[in-house]
């Protein structure tokens, strides 16, 4: 009987004195990085795009979600909508005014896990000098070592959201007859550091 309580007490003392896991940090891959749009174009069709320039941190605790964070800046300038004068006039200050604010940025404030592999993150999205809350509904996909290449482990999500680009100052959206409702579409693969 002593040795059984003995050995209750030393894992009851070393479930205390163990360290908590600490949270992975990971980079966004760049060219494994999609944040796509779509907007409603008159009620026609949705018109639709993506920034080619991103980059970001990630923060990921897996045995609480909630206290992990998400960073990241995308290049206003490498908007891309499949044509070339549409993209100047996106880049230009009727909308996102890429030269006077290169920079959208997104930066975590809240995390709330709403399944398994699921949460909604809520984040600061600063977009043509004006920052305001947004929500995205994420999913995790999976995470494993590159099949050729053991030693780099890549963690993957999905994510949506809905913005109105009214709130950022971008009133001549529906003077263009779009939106003003922005579907965003991210699918991000990030490196483990």
């Amino acid at each position: 009987m002593t040795i059984l309580k003995s050995t209750i007490a030393a894992l009851a003392l070393s479930a205390v004195t163990m360290p908590a896991m600490a949270a992975d940090e990971y980079k966004l891959h760049e060219n494994h990085t999609w944040v796509q749009f779509a907007v409603n174009h008159a009620g026609w069709a949705n018109a639709r795009g993506i920034f080619r320039g991103v980059s970001g941190d990630i923060v990921f605790d897996k045995d609480d979600v909630t206290k992990s964070s998400v960073k990241v800046t995308i290049a206003a300038e490498t908007v891309d909508t499949n044509d070339q004068g549409r993209d100047d006039h996106v880049r230009s200050p009727d909308f996102l005014n890429a030269l006077e604010f290169p920079e959208i940025t997104f930066e975590s404030t809240r995390i709330e896990q709403t399944g398994d592999k699921t949460a909604v993150i809520y984040g600061d999205m600063t977009m043509v000098g004006v920052t305001r809350e947004i929500a995205l509904d994420t999913t995790w996909n999976a995470e494993f070592p590159l099949p050729w290449d053991a030693n780099t482990v890549k963690t993957g999500f999905t994510a949506t959201g809905s913005i109105d680009g009214t709130i950022f100052g971008m009133n001549k959206l529906t003077e263009f007859g779009l939106g003003p409702v922005v579907e965003v579409f991210i699918d991000a693969e990030a490196i483990k550091q």
